[in-house]
């Protein structure tokens, strides 16, 4: 079965500062190389979105396996990143992950268990991990059907309001690692960051 994976590197985190957290030093690599490294291992092809700072993201991925699609309209917001991202995908594609990419403990193990369910569902539901409190994390694995759906966002909602009124056609997956989905939006998570992967790397 055709996975892909749609990783958006297109935004200008205004939220983190002046500087672009996608290529923040983690652990001697960017942001963004590190959670595109991650996709790749897990096998699926991948399509980049890039918008902001094109140039220093697509430098940031030299050598890697993958596709850039560039946002002409990133401004705009995360949704039409995620249309181009989808529209870029081949006819072949039977799921696409939205993998955000401010996710710095995304593993490739996480992935591949997500791609497990969603094939138990022979592709048919929604596939996402949740915290023990149930709450939707990322990435979210979207089933074809839905591409047209994803096609056409807009905004900066993203696929959220799309995956609200989608609920009977999801399925859960509850991790035990929850770290694997933190993601970076302020300074003080890029030091949080810092710190635990000085004391794994101990």
């Amino acid at each position: 079965m055709n996975i892909a994976a749609v990783l958006l590197a297109a935004g200008a985190s205004k939220r983190f500062g002046q500087d672009n957290k996608l290529l923040s030093d983690l652990g001697g690599k960017p942001l963004i190389r590190r959670v595109a490294e991650a996709v790749v291992c897990s096998g699926v092809e991948i399509v980049v979105v890039t918008g902001c700072d094109r140039p220093q993201i697509e430098k940031a991925l030299e050598g890697l396996p993958l596709r850039i699609a560039h946002n002409l309209n990133w401004e705009s917001g995360m949704g039409s990143s995620i249309a181009v991202g989808i529209m870029a995908l081949g006819q072949q594609t039977q799921g696409a992950f939205v993998v955000p990419g401010d996710l710095p403990f995304l593993t490739s193990d996480l992935i591949k268990d997500l791609t497990a369910l969603f094939m138990e569902s022979r592709a048919a539901l929604i596939t996402y991990p949740t915290t023990s409190k149930g709450e939707q994390r990322n990435p979210v694995l979207w089933p074809r059907r839905f591409f047209p759906s994803l096609a056409v966002l807009s905004g900066s909602s993203g696929a959220k309001h799309l995956l609200q009124n989608c609920e009977d056609s999801q399925k859960q997956a509850h991790l035990f690692d929850e770290s694997a989905y933190a993601d970076i939006d302020a300074p003080s998570d890029l030091e949080a960051a810092r710190s635990r992967l000085t004391i794994a790397n101990l």
